[in-house]
């Protein structure tokens, strides 16, 4: 009766222990509050689109295209898609030290010598038999090992769901800058071609002696000038198109984009509640996620401070014959039950507690950051998008003052009214308005993509 209380002792010390055993939480003086609104307030909704394929808003079929290209083959993604495979497979693995192990041996040993002949053991002896062990959670090590791990597959799966973001915003972006340099560049065409037939009339007017070659020579400086200019944007072009093959993951050698115009919808993105942005973020889903695992992970670090409990069994059979080896009278069997509590490691489990917390810090503020980040996107995308509207606006003047100034002064060149220089300035004047107004336009189709990406993909 004594051996038997005196058996009973350890385990009830460690179930008592167990209930002090906790997974600790972030401090929530560490975590960023969310606000009741956003600083800057969005453009009234103009459409409502679900998360998975806001890209098909701005009806764009040869964006569409790319899009799926890219989320088919894309690099980066098969990466993500890799790392969360392994985090499973690593979650699989962590879960497997929980179950019942089974295992079975063999194996022969041969004694010999004058001792062994002395004692009857000489000789060969066959042995076979299966062993069980199972290990008891009394700490709940192994749960929170198991959480941790299940915490990492999803936080992967989340950053899977990021990379996808990022590389749909990255495609659109792209695509939307190579149109904005396909309208740039038929404006310099046009601008060019503006400018050849001022230098056919004023090489008429050279050769009937009206003008002096100095006219004639301004002109084609602007001409070669601006052809230089179109050079530098199919330039920037073809720099794009590779960037969107690669996107595609493909060689860029081996995608084309022909010429197109910009498409005439662009959505205005109603940003909604600030807490949405929290829901809807995957990376900020990842980082919680993550600060959760280290949350776990210091949990599992504390157990080390309390002894475990393991179950081991074996059953099987040894026998100088072989053919005798499964006999009954050959039969072998044992239980047994090991409680392990270490006393003195040199400090070990107190440094793996101080590192999972210090790792559950970093995770914290991991996470804050990355809660300020998101907010800060937004809020980047929000005031663009209105200062953007209100500078087109403003730039919508510019250009058609600019262009009335050019037909004007076109006019009174032709007729000998006012000097070349000043239909020339006009010219200018009007080709970087009109251009200044596509780069406005073209940022605005930027910060739109930009704020449905800060917003995790949708709306609505």
């Amino acid at each position: 009766m004594i051996s038997k209380k005196l058996l009973m002792t350890p385990l009830l010390a460690v179930l008592v222990l167990a209930g002090c055993a906790s997974v600790p939480v972030a401090e929530p003086h560490a975590l960023p509050t969310t606000p009741a609104s956003f600083k800057h307030k969005a453009l009234p909704a103009s459409a409502t689109l679900a998360q998975a394929d806001w890209w098909k808003t701005f009806a764009d079929p040869q964006l569409d295209a790319l899009t799926e290209r890219a989320l088919a083959h894309n690099t980066s993604l098969q990466q993500a898609a890799a790392r969360l495979a392994q985090a499973r497979a690593l979650l699989r693995s962590t879960e497997a030290n929980r179950a019942l192990q089974l295992g079975a041996s063999a194996g022969a040993s041969r004694q010999g010598g004058d001792a062994a002949r002395a004692a009857g053991s000489a000789g060969t002896v066959y042995t076979a038999g299966v062993n069980l062990s199972y290990e008891i959670d009394v700490m709940g090590r192994l749960s929170k090992a198991s959480s941790a791990a299940a915490l990492d597959a999803q936080a992967s799966e989340q950053l899977l769901q990021s990379a996808r973001l990022l590389v749909q915003a990255d495609v659109a972006q792209a695509y939307f800058a190579l149109r904005a340099l396909d309208a740039e560049r038929a404006l310099m065409r046009e601008t060019v071609a503006a400018y050849q037939d001022t230098l056919r009339l004023t090489e008429r007017r050279h050769a009937a002696g009206d003008i002096a070659e100095l006219d004639v020579v301004r002109v084609r400086t602007e001409v070669a000038a601006t052809q230089s200019q179109a050079l530098a944007l199919d330039r920037r072009r073809a720099e794009l198109e590779h960037a969107l093959a690669v996107l595609a993951g493909e060689l860029p050698s081996s995608l084309s984009v022909a010429e197109g115009v910009w498409v005439e919808t662009l959505p205005n993105v109603p940003a909604g509640l600030p807490s949405t942005v929290l829901e809807r973020r995957p990376d900020v889903a990842a980082a919680q996620s993550a600060m959760r695992a280290a949350q776990a992970r210091l949990g599992v670090a504390q157990t080390a401070w309390f002894p475990s409990l393991a179950l081991t069994a074996s059953a099987g059979g040894a026998s100088p014959e072989l053919s005798d080896l499964f006999k009954s009278s050959a039969g072998l069997w044992g239980l047994n039950a090991l409680l392990n509590l270490p006393i003195l490691d040199g400090g070990r489990r107190e440094a793996g507690v101080q590192s999972a917390a210090a790792q559950l810090d970093l995770a914290a503020a991991g996470y804050r950051e990355q809660v300020l980040q998101a907010f800060r996107d937004v809020e980047d995308q929000l005031s663009a998008l209105t200062l953007l509207q209100a500078q087109a606006e403003v730039q919508a003047q510019a250009v058609a003052s600019a262009t009335r100034a050019l037909q004007l002064s076109d006019s009174r060149y032709r007729n000998g009214l006012v000097s070349q220089l000043e239909l020339l300035d006009a010219r200018r004047s009007e080709l970087a308005n009109r251009r200044q107004a596509l780069q406005v336009r073209a940022a605005q189709y930027q910060s739109t993509v930009g704020l449905i990406k800060a917003l995790g993909g949708g709306w609505g």
